[in-house]
């Protein structure tokens, strides 16, 4: 599995799914019914294309979770220390999911350690979900780069939005002075966002495994708790060297920033662990007793919970989630129905459409997964104004009940062109993008095919703010695909009254083409953190379950009603 480490349904070993008759299944009226025929030609040749992208994605995915050179990890571990990814899977309750999120951030870029050198995703402590962020000291000595800083960003941004415990594990020897520029301007938002977590009422710990020197001292020192390996940690601005170089006064590790220094006489431990196992429990032990709730029934009054049914597993979709690699090509310009992803992803295939009939371009309705409500919007490509003017009134709806939204991006865009401009266009673009801005609801975006222009804006992309993205590995974003970027390209050139070197026009245009179709690429943007990872099509559900269980939670009482307008 890609991100998610666990599914959230159990099935028994070895068993296949069965393929569904449509016409056994005896739908409700106006329910959809798969039209898929897994054995047909074209089916059997989209599945192989997409199960070679997903064998891709698994093996980059395998290289992320590496942590570091052999020599490296061999003298971490000769210390008795554990690896950072250890250190996770003993902060986490037993048999809890992990989401990791931006595994591929730094892919492919020169001067980056993949992954930036720490591991962040949420899971279960003492049955609270939270926001974990490990460094991995044996990759760089856990040194921060310019990845480092913005994956840790947006890591503290997915807590602060979600309202998610942050727990780190620290052991890093600060920022890399190669990138200082593009570390130091950006990076001290970090401590910036610790400080308005603990004013928003969400814990924070940290337990210092190793060095946190200069700015990374900070990171325990704003932590709401902190716990400190006695003979490990050492903590402080600026090291021996440093304080020699400033003041000429000589002084040692320990006595200037050490584990029992700071327990004992500083104050900025609040506890100090024997060694690394112990310390870890501490943090869990904190969680235990904090005073926190999490549970999307947690706000409700107590004779109202009291009241509620035992909770029932939620129905699995009645078709396979791996039918989605034979539905979905890899090519782009091949067309699909993305109502046969979304009834192989909801609860029971239970998809209630909103509109059906009107603006097919744009699918709408309400569905269950995992048992949370939540509206599904999708694309079967462009968008026209009766598209846009469907969305916006869904999204409003969704807003005035509370209903959380996930989007399924296959956009081209908007249509453009004399007809479109006279229907309006432009307004009923407007109003659907106005309505994701000022959606009071959480929401969740999924690129399955491509995502391009103000599509990706009107569709919640991640100038929009939604709690979380995750790409498909043959997905592809940016302003507008390759090909039309340089028919415009051409246009303007020949519009420019200028002679045209036919020659030099035509090595222009394919090096912007070349370029635009790399950086519309998935790795090249999940590389940049502009998505919370890559995954797996067959994992869309599992990844899905657990982040709607947790945002769910999140909907406002007091959200802004203003009515439905139907526009």
């Amino acid at each position: 599995m890609s991100n998610a480490k666990h599914d959230l349904e159990q099935k028994p070993k070895g068993t296949k799914p069965r393929p569904i008759d449509p016409l056994s299944l005896n739908p409700r009226p106006g329910q959809f019914v798969s039209q898929v025929r897994a054995d047909s030609p074209d089916f059997q040749a989209t599945r192989a294309a997409m199960l070679d992208l997903s064998a891709t994605l698994h093996t980059r995915l395998t290289q992320a979770t590496a942590q570091g050179k052999p020599a490296a990890i061999a003298l971490h571990l000769s210390r008795n220390q554990l690896l950072a990814r250890d250190r996770i899977d003993l902060l986490l309750d037993h048999g809890s999911p992990f989401l990791e999120l931006m595994p591929l951030a730094g892919w492919g870029q020169d001067d980056m350690t993949l992954g930036g050198s720490v591991v962040v995703g949420i899971g279960l402590v003492e049955g609270i979900p939270c926001l974990i962020s490990a460094s991995v000291p044996t990759m760089a000595g856990g040194a921060n780069n310019e990845v480092t800083v913005l994956k840790s960003l947006r890591a503290q941004e997915i807590a602060l939005a979600n309202r998610l415990p942050l727990i780190n594990l620290v052991q890093s020897a600060g920022a890399n002075l190669t990138q200082q520029s593009k570390v130091f301007h950006r990076g001290g938002a970090s401590f910036k966002n610790l400080a308005q977590l603990s004013k928003a009422g969400i814990p924070s710990v940290a337990v210092v495994f190793g060095n946190a020197t200069a700015g990374g001292a900070y990171v325990p020192g704003m932590s709401d708790y902190s716990i400190f390996v006695k003979g490990n940690a050492k903590v402080f601005l600026g090291g021996p060297p440093l304080v020699y170089a400033a003041t000429g006064e000589r002084t040692s590790d320990e006595d200037l920033g050490g584990a029992e220094m700071h327990a004992s006489v500083s104050g900025v431990a609040d506890a100090l662990a024997v060694d690394e196992q112990s310390a870890i429990a501490m943090a869990r032990e904190f969680m235990r007793h904090v005073s926190y709730s999490w549970s999307p029934t947690s706000s409700l009054p107590v004779h109202v919970r009291a009241a509620l049914p035992a909770a029932v597993p939620p129905s699995p979709p009645l078709y396979p989630i791996d039918e989605v690699l034979g539905v979905v090509s890899p090519n782009a310009r091949i067309p699909f129905d993305m109502r046969e992803v979304i009834v192989r992803v909801v609860d029971g295939s239970d998809f209630a459409e909103f509109k059906p009939l009107y603006g097919p371009n744009l699918v709408a309705g309400w569905a269950k997964i995992h048992g949370v409500p939540c509206g599904v919007l999708g694309n079967n490509n462009c968008i026209f104004p009766a598209e846009a003017r469907k969305a916006a009134q869904f999204i409003q709806l969704c807003n005035f009940k509370g209903t959380p939204l996930v989007f399924f991006h296959n956009i081209t865009g908007f249509f453009v062109g004399k007809q479109v401009e006279q229907d309006g266009i432009i307004k009923a673009g407007s109003l659907f993008i106005n309505a994701v801005a000022n959606r009071q609801v959480p929401a969740i975006s999924i690129l399955v095919g491509a995502s391009y222009g103000a599509g990706n804006y009107a569709m919640c992309g991640r100038a929009y703010d939604p709690n979380f993205m995750f790409s498909w590995p043959n997905s592809k974003c940016s302003v507008m695909g390759p090909e039309q970027l340089v028919t415009v390209m051409d246009i303007v050139a020949r519009q420019s009254g200028k002679p045209i070197n036919e020659e030099k026009l035509a090595m222009q245009k394919s090096m912007l083409g070349a370029m635009v179709e790399d950086e519309s690429d998935c790795y090249f943007t999940s590389s940049r953190m502009l998505d919370d990872g890559i995954i797996d099509p067959r994992d869309t559900r599992t990844v899905l379950g657990m982040t709607l269980n947790l945002v769910n939670p999140l909907v406002r009482k007091d959200r802004d009603l203003v009515g439905v307008s139907r526009l």
